[in-house]
C-alpha cells in the first residue's frame, strides 16, 4: 500500500494539532495561566547562534554602497512589481513607516527595531497590504548584504533613502536594530476577533478618544493609526481630528509632530483603491503555498498600477507624488472638498473644482489626468484649529516644514531603539533629543569597596536598599530600551511621587544615599543599584551564602532638563508583583500583570520564580506587607518561599479582596497570608515545577545562585555602554 492507498482517517500524519491553524493543548483549560509571552526571549529559533554579534557584522558594511543600492532600486527594479510612475519613494516610505508606526507608548511595544513586520500578524495587517511587495523587493538587496544588515535596519532605512531621493535633507539614520526570528504573538493588539471591528469595542465611550483601552493606540484591530474614512468609517473631520490627536499621543507626538508627519506622508505616494476588497486574495500569512507567502493579489485584475487595491481610496494628494515639495499644503488649503465614494465603495473628499494642471497624471499613462483626494484624517488637519494652525505655519515657511519633518521621521523610525548608546553608523545625528531620555557618562574610578561599607553603616534596612535598587531599575522595558537604573530618574518626577515607589520612603532613603554618593564621587545611580547589591549581599550572609553580586559602575544622573516627564508618566508600575503591589483590584489579574512586567525585563520564567521567592525572603514587600512572607527568617536570602508554599502540611482559603490565608490542615491556625500573585507559583503546573526545583534540599545554593543572577541581570539591563564594549 503506498501513501495514496492510505485509507481515510488513518494517515500517520497529525492533522492541525501541529499548525498554526490546530487547537493548542491548553485550549481544554481556557483560563489557565498562559506563560508563552515569557518564551518570546527563547533563542532557539535564532538560526544565527549565540556567538553572533551584529555590531560586529555592521563594522563590515560598506554603508554608501547599501546606500547606493538602495537608490537605484527606487527607480530601476520594475521587473515583477511595476512602480507608481516608475518610482517605489511611496512604497518604501509606507514600508518603513508601518513598521515603525505600531509603536505605543504605554508599553513600548510595536516599533521597527526588530523587524517584526515579517511576521504575522503584522504581516497581514489590513493596513499593512502590499507591503510584503516592499520587503520582496529589498530580498536581492539583504541576500547581496547578508548578516552585514538586519531586516529590521534595512526596512527603516529604506524609507530614508526614498524620501532623500523626494529631495528631503534627513535629520539623520541609526543602525542598530537587531532582528527577531519568531511572531510576537502574545503581544495585545486588542481583543477584537474580526479585523477593522467597530472602534467601539476598545473604547469606552467612542466620543471620547482617551476612553481608548490602554496599552492600545491604533483606533481599530488592523490599523496602525485612524480609520482613513472617518470614525468607525463615516467621515467627521473634526471627531477624526481628535482621534488622530489622542492616538499620536500615545504613539510619543505632540501635535506639531503630528501635524508634519501627516503632510510629509502625504507627500508622496497615493492611495490605492481602484478595485474591490472581495477580488483580493486572502493575506500573506493565510495564502496558498504556491504564492510563497505574498498576499492581497487581485484575482480580477492585474494586481499593480491603476488595478491596485490595498485602502480602498484612490488616488494621489499632490500634483506631483514622487517629489518632496509643498503641494501637499496649497492641495489640501487652497481648495474646498467634498465626499466622495472611491471604485473601491470607500469615503474619500474630492476637490470641488481644480484646474487640470494641478490633477496628478496617471501611474501608468502621463497623458491622463487623475482627481486628487484627501482622507478623513487630512481633512481633520483642515478643519481642526491647532492642526490649521500648524499647517499655516508650515506653508509661510517651507524649511521649517522640511527640519520639523525630517525631525519628526527621525523621532518616529528611532523612538523605540533606546538610548544613543545602541545607535551606529556615520550619519547618527550628535545632537542629544529628550525622547532619547540621554543619560550623561558617570564616574568609574572611586572606591566601590568604601561605598559599599558606608551603604552597610548607614543604618538603612535590608528592605530599604533592596526595594529602592529594585523599584529603580524595574522601569527598563526590552520593548523600547527605555527606563532602568541608569539616570537615577527615581528622584525625579514624575517617578519619585509614584505610589509604587513609596514616595516618603523613597525621599527618606536618598536622603541618606545622595551625601555618600557625592563623598565619593560616584552617580547616585550607581550608589542606588550598589546599595540593593549590598542588602542582598547581607541577606545571603545571614543565610549562610557568601556571594558578591555583578557589578558595573559608571552609570550617570539625568537632570531634570534631559527628562521628558510627560512621556515616563506612562510607564508607572500599576502592579508588580515582584514587590506584591497593586495600585488597585484590575480586571487583569496579578498574576497575568506580573507577567507582562516580566516580559518587558527581559526576563524567563525560571529567572521570575526565583526573584520573586528571594524578593519575599528579604522582605522588600510595597509597605512592608507580610503577603507571601513564607518565612520565619525574614531578612535572610533563604528557599523559605518555596519550601513552605509547597508543603501539604498546610491548605490555602480565599478571605475576600484577592487575599489568602495559609491554615494549618490540623489545627486550623492561619499561619501566613498571600496573594494570587503569591499562590500561582504553586497552582501554576509550569511555575510550581520551578518552585519545586527550588524547594528541594539540594538546590538551596542552587537558588541563591539563580537570585544573583536574575538580579544582576535587571539591574543591568540597561547597561548597553558596558555590553557593546565588551
Amino acid at each position: 500500500m503506498d501513501g495514496n492507498d492510505i485509507p481515510q482517517g488513518k494517515c500517520p500524519v497529525m492533522h492541525g494539532g501541529n499548525t498554526s491553524g490546530g487547537n493548542s493543548v491548553m485550549d481544554w483549560w481556557p483560563n489557565a495561566l498562559n506563560l508563552d509571552i515569557l518564551h518570546q526571549h527563547d533563542s532557539k529559533p535564532n538560526p544565527m547562534g549565540e556567538d553572533f554579534n551584529y555590531r560586529d557584522e555592521l563594522a563590515k558594511l560598506d554603508i554608501e554602497a547599501l546606500k547606493d543600492d538602495l537608490r537605484a532600486l527606487m527607480t530601476e527594479s520594475q521587473d515583477w512589481w511595476p512602480a507608481d510612475w516608475g518610482s517605489y519613494v511611496g512604497m518604501f516610505v509606507r514600508v518603513a513607516w508601518h513598521a515603525a508606526g505600531s509603536y505605543r507608548l504605554a508599553d513600548g511595544r510595536g516599533g521597527g527595531g526588530t523587524g517584526n513586520q515579517r511576521f504575522a500578524p503584522l504581516n497581514s495587517w489590513p493596513d499593512n497590504a502590499n507591503t510584503d511587495k516592499g520587503r520582496r523587493l529589498l530580498w536581492p538587496i539583504k541576500k547581496k548584504y547578508g548578516n552585514k544588515i538586519s531586516w529590521a535596519d534595512l526596512m527603516i532605512l529604506s524609507g530614508t533613502i526614498a524620501y532623500e531621493v523626494a529631495g528631503l535633507k534627513t535629520f539623520g539614520f541609526a543602525f542598530g536594530r537587531e532582528d527577531i526570528w519568531h511572531p510576537e504573538k502574545d503581544t495585545y493588539w486588542g481583543a477584537e476577533k474580526e479585523w477593522l471591528a467597530p472602534s467601539d469595542q476598545r473604547y469606552g465611550d467612542v466620543t471620547t478618544p482617551d476612553t481608548m483601552e490602554n496599552p492600545l493606540a491604533a483606533v481599530q484591530m488592523g490599523l496602525i493609526y485612524v480609520n482613513p474614512e472617518g470614525v468607525n468609517g463615516q467621515p467627521d473631520p473634526q471627531r477624526s481630528a481628535e482621534h488622530v490627536r489622542e492616538t499620536f499621543k500615545r504613539m510619543a507626538m505632540n501635535d506639531e509632530e503630528t501635524a508634519a508627519l501627516t503632510a510629509g506622508g502625504h507627500t508622496v505616494g497615493k492611495c490605492h483603491g481602484n478595485g474591490q476588497a472581495e477580488d483580493l486574495t486572502d493575506a500573506p500569512e493565510g495564502a496558498d503555498v504556491e504564492v510563497q507567502g505574498l498576499g492581497w493579489m487581485n484575482t480580477k485584475k492585474r494586481s499593480i498600477g491603476r488595478d491596485q487595491m490595498v485602502s480602498g481610496i484612490e488616488g494621489a494628494w499632490t500634483t506631483h507624488p514622487t517629489r518632496w515639495d509643498m503641494g501637499y499644503f496649497d492641495m489640501l488649503l487652497d481648495h474646498e472638498w467634498e465626499l466622495k465614494k472611491s471604485p473601491a465603495g470607500a469615503w474619500q473628499w474630492e476637490p470641488v473644482d481644480i484646474a487640470e494642471e494641478d490633477m496628478p497624471v496617471d501611474v501608468e499613462d502621463p497623458s491622463i489626468r487623475k482627481m486628487p483626494i484627501m482622507t478623513d484624517a487630512d481633512m481633520a488637519m483642515k478643519v481642526d484649529p491647532s492642526y490649521r494652525a500648524i499647517l499655516e505655519k508650515f506653508r509661510a515657511n517651507p524649511a521649517y516644514f522640511d527640519e520639523t519633518f525630517a525631525r519628526a521621521w527621525f523621532k518616529l523610525t528611532h523612538r523605540d531603539m533606546g538610548p544613543k548608546d545602541r545607535y551606529f553608523g556615520p550619519d547618527v545625528p550628535q545632537e542629544d533629543l529628550i525622547w532619547q531620555d540621554p543619560v550623561p557618562k558617570g564616574p568609574t574610578g572611586y572606591d566601590i569597596a568604601a561605598v559599599k561599607q558606608k551603604i552597610a553603616d548607614s543604618g538603612l534596612s535590608l528592605a530599604d536598599l533592596v526595594s529602592t535598587a529594585w523599584d529603580s531599575a524595574r522601569t527598563f522595558r526590552g520593548s523600547d530600551m527605555r527606563g532602568g537604573a541608569n539616570g537615577a530618574r527615581i528622584r525625579l518626577a514624575p517617578q519619585k511621587d509614584w505610589d509604587g515607589n513609596e514616595p516618603a520612603k523613597l525621599q527618606r532613603v536618598l536622603s541618606v544615599l545622595e551625601p555618600i554618593a557625592q563623598e565619593a564621587g560616584a552617580s547616585l545611580a550607581d550608589v542606588i543599584v550598589l546599595a540593593g547589591n549590598v542588602g542582598v549581599e547581607q541577606a545571603a550572609k545571614a543565610a549562610g551564602h557568601d556571594v558578591t553580586v555583578p557589578f558595573s559602575p559608571g552609570r550617570g544622573d539625568a537632570t531634570a532638563e534631559q527628562t521628558d516627564a510627560e512621556s515616563f508618566e506612562a510607564m508607572e508600575p500599576l502592579a508588580d508583583g515582584y514587590r506584591n503591589y497593586a495600585q488597585k483590584e484590575y480586571v487583569v489579574s496579578p498574576e497575568e500583570m506580573m507577567l507582562d512586567r516580566t516580559q518587558l525585563l527581559g526576563l524567563t520564567a525560571p529567572e521570575m520564580t526565583a526573584l520573586v521567592g528571594g524578593m519575599r525572603a528579604m522582605g522588600a514587600n510595597h509597605g512592608g506587607t507580610k503577603h507571601g512572607v513564607f518565612t520565619d527568617r525574614e531578612g535572610q536570602l533563604t528557599n523559605d518561599f518555596f519550601v513552605n508554599l509547597t508543603d501539604m502540611r498546610y491548605s490555602w482559603h480565599p478571605v475576600g479582596g484577592g487575599l489568602y490565608e495559609l491554615r494549618d490542615r490540623k489545627t486550623g491556625e492561619t499561619k501566613w497570608t498571600a496573594t494570587r500573585a503569591d499562590l500561582v507559583f504553586g497552582s501554576n503546573s509550569v511555575l510550581r515545577s520551578y518552585a519545586e526545583v527550588y524547594a528541594q534540599d539540594d538546590n538551596v545554593g542552587k537558588f541563591v545562585e539563580d537570585f544573583v543572577a536574575a538580579w544582576s541581570k535587571v539591574m543591568e539591563a540597561d547597561r548597553f555602554d558596558v555590553k557593546l564594549a565588551a
